[in-house]
């Protein structure tokens, strides 16, 4: 019997296994380290090295050779940054490489490795068993860890372990990245090197003033609750302060109005200067400054303001080779380059992220069409010019770059998985092989621009389906919220909604107000109210859908979504039962004042001085209005949209009196990845959206 997709999906972890990724280019271009499991069914990565211009691969380290359990015996602290990095494999997910390529470190089950890039040789360092976010001196002679929030360094050479910094009290921690951080800013390190490897800067974070939350497993009742410091929206932060810390354990504190300015969001360490990027409360202030590591003061490099939030930008800040200070900011409604202060790009060229800098050359990820990236360079001497266009034209890319070698990855709607391919100057000179399983499914979907916004939308038919010959129940897939977007040029894109489609309904993904990718009002238009304007965008989409495609059934109207998603299921059938004849909100926040500060209060403000906004934007508040079916799904051990979130909506409507369906997950957190429950969760919506819109069920 052929393998279901739904099975396949969850097996392939989503199709993720086999993808390569994290790739670090040497400096002189020659050679490419990356990661990769060795099939697109293997949940263990594997660390490979490829040298550019003979094409030739090779496996470096199998962690399976090394630590037959190393996915079992996890450090907590381990266990949650992959929770917030969105960590789908086992194995080496990450590894840290010195500047001449030499030696790479790499941890599994809280063991500390280095390999001899050139010879593959592993070296295990001794630790106390638990080593975390190994990093490796720009040298190459001493390796970094964090073992229950202490960070140390350790020779290569066998010379013991140093720490230099320890927590002072419970509740602190060094050289971690505390949960904002790693869960909203995209910031997932806690401690940087120096270019020499003679200083580290750490951040020591103090969670004693956050509040604590107690997420249990009621499934397992003999194991005690899981204890986390939770910055609900309103409240305490951890305290983060930087020191600047001497081999000879002496330390400088780095000086900056923290009170003003208690957001870390980025750090630049390199041969021109140490520069750390600090937010405001509200997000509405950010400064660059320049840290003296002799001293820890800091200076002012550079100040940026807005009304209402400053986006935080990635792969900045930088430098060209000469000091020259690369940034991002919004001019013109629109995210553009800034070189030196100034501007490079026009403002009809949306600026995703830098992806890296080569010397002299900006390389970075842009926009035209809201649902197209590119891959752009600027340099003094061409200025701003697109590159790889015939590679790339019409889908999603990506990019990394060093020593004039480019590794460009590739999405399109024509294949499922990315086109990855290596680049000396504009040559390509190999490939870099997916081990990834082509989804067994095919796409029918077709993008389009609706209504009088112009939203970005997808359109996903069954196969077969012509055009008059019957009426199809529509189902509506959006994430439709900050911060991500649905609808773009590639295929994986669409991959569950075709399934969904193939099951008799044409399924609608709209991307409304809110979401990034077409300027800076467009993101803003949710300030203050993260409902009305989103769900409306979702029935102008169907209705202009509905009028472009008449074989859509506006009578039999399903929404289902997942995180931000689910909040806008469930927002769509409890205020506008007229349009939505059923939801499945998956993790859904239904109160945002059990969100977290960072993500919440950027675009609600401080529930105690803007509580107009959070009472607007609340599904508690709409309960009575339940009058169609409804499903929530929630991860018991979910500690980012925490299962409260479903039981208090759930007691509301008990409440009300309103009839509702509720599916815990037995330990299952924010990304629900186990097997059985990722398989089990498609087949379980698509019941409930049949039975629910008068369909005939699959099963």
């Amino acid at each position: 019997m052929a393998e279901s997709f739904p099975r396949q999906r969850a097996r392939t972890r989503r199709f993720a296994l086999g993808l390569p990724r994290n790739f670090s280019i040497a400096n002189d271009g020659s050679r490419i380290a990356f990661l990769r499991t060795r099939s697109g069914g293997d949940p263990s990565t594997c660390l490979w090295l490829l040298d550019v211009m003979s094409g030739d691969e090779r496996l470096l380290v199998d962690p399976n050779v090394l630590h037959a359990d190393a996915d079992v015996a996890l450090p907590p602290e381990e266990r949650a940054r992959r929770e917030r990095a969105r960590e789908t494999s086992g194995g080496i997910t990450r590894f840290s490489i010195d500047r001449e390529f030499t030696r790479a470190a790499l941890d599994l089950a809280g063991r500390l490795y280095v390999v001899d890039i050139g010879s593959a040789a592993v070296t295990e360092l001794r630790t106390g068993g638990t080593a975390i976010d190994p990093q490796i001196d720009p040298t190459g002679a001493s390796v970094g860890y964090v073992e229950h929030g202490a960070l140390y360094v350790i020779g290569v050479d066998g010379t013991p372990a140093q720490c230099l910094a320890a927590p002072e009290k419970d509740h602190v921690t060094y050289g971690l990245a505390e949960f904002v951080a790693a869960e909203e800013m995209g910031r997932q390190k806690g401690y940087w090197w120096s270019p020499n490897g003679s200083l580290l800067m750490a951040a020591r974070v103090d969670e004693s003033r956050v509040q604590r939350w107690h997420i249990s497993e009621p499934a397992n009742p003999d194991k005690p609750p899981n204890e986390v410091a939770y910055p609900q929206a309103g409240t305490a932060n951890a305290e983060v302060t930087l020191h600047i810390l001497h081999r000879d354990g002496s330390r400088l504190p780095v000086r900056w109005d923290a009170a003003g300015f208690e957001y870390l969001t980025a750090v630049d360490w390199s041969d021109h200067g140490l520069l750390i990027v600090v937010q405001s409360r509200d997000q509405r202030s950010t400064q660059i400054l320049d840290v003296n590591p002799a001293t820890g003061e800091t200076a002012l490099v550079r100040k940026d303001d807005d009304d209402a939030w400053l986006e935080i930008a990635a792969g900045v800040p930088a430098r060209l080779s000469d000091g020259t200070l690369v940034w991002i900011a919004e001019r013109d409604d629109a995210a553009r380059l800034v070189i030196d202060g100034e501007p490079v790009t026009e403002a009809a060229l949306e600026v995703r992220a830098v992806f890296d800098v080569d010397g002299d050359v900006v390389l970075f990820g842009a926009s035209v069409e809201p649902t197209e990236v590119g891959v752009y360079t600027w340099s003094r001497a061409e200025g701003v010019r697109q590159r790889f266009h015939d590679l790339t034209a019409g889908g999603v890319s990506a990019a990394r770059r060093a020593g004039g070698t480019t590794v460009l990855i590739h999405r399109g709607l024509d294949s499922a998985g990315p086109r990855i391919s290596v680049h000396a100057g504009d040559r390509e000179v190999a490939r870099i092989e997916s081990y990834a399983e082509t989804p067994a499914i095919s796409l029918n979907v077709r993008l389009a621009t609706l209504g009088k916004r112009a939203l970005r939308s997808a359109i996903v038919f069954p196969h077969g389906h012509e055009a008059g010959s019957a009426r199809l129940p529509v189902l509506l897939d959006p994430y439709g919220g900050p911060q991500h977007q649905r609808v773009l040029a590639a295929a994986g894109a669409y991959l569950e909604s075709q399934w969904f489609a193939d099951h008799g309904f044409a399924v609608l993904v709209v991307d409304g107000r809110g979401t990034p990718g077409r300027g800076s009002a467009w993101a803003r238009a949710v300030r203050g109210d993260l409902a009305a304007q989103v769900l409306d965008d979702q029935v102008d989409g169907l209705t202009a859908a509905a009028a472009q495609w008449p074989d859509l059934d506006l009578s039999r109207v399903a929404i289902r979504g997942w995180s931000f998603g689910g909040y806008l299921a469930a927002l769509a059938v409890l205020r506008r039962p007229d349009v939505f004849h059923a939801a499945v909100a998956g993790a859904p926040v239904t109160d945002w004042h059990l969100y977290d500060t960072h993500y919440t209060e950027r675009y609600l403000g401080r529930p105690d001085t803007e509580p107009a906004n959070y009472e607007r934007s609340s599904l508690i508040v709409d309960a009575l209005r339940l009058e169609r079916p409804l499903m929530l799904i929630h991860g018991l051990s979910d500690d980012n949209v925490v299962v409260a979130h479903t039981f208090r909506l759930s007691a509301a409507l008990l409440a009300a009196g309103r009839a509702h369906t509720v599916l815990p997950l037995t330990g299952a957190t924010h990304m629900a990845n186990d097997e059985v429950i990722a398989e089990n969760l498609l087949l379980l919506e698509l019941a409930f959206i049949q039975r629910a819109l008068g369909m005939a069920t699959d099963g």
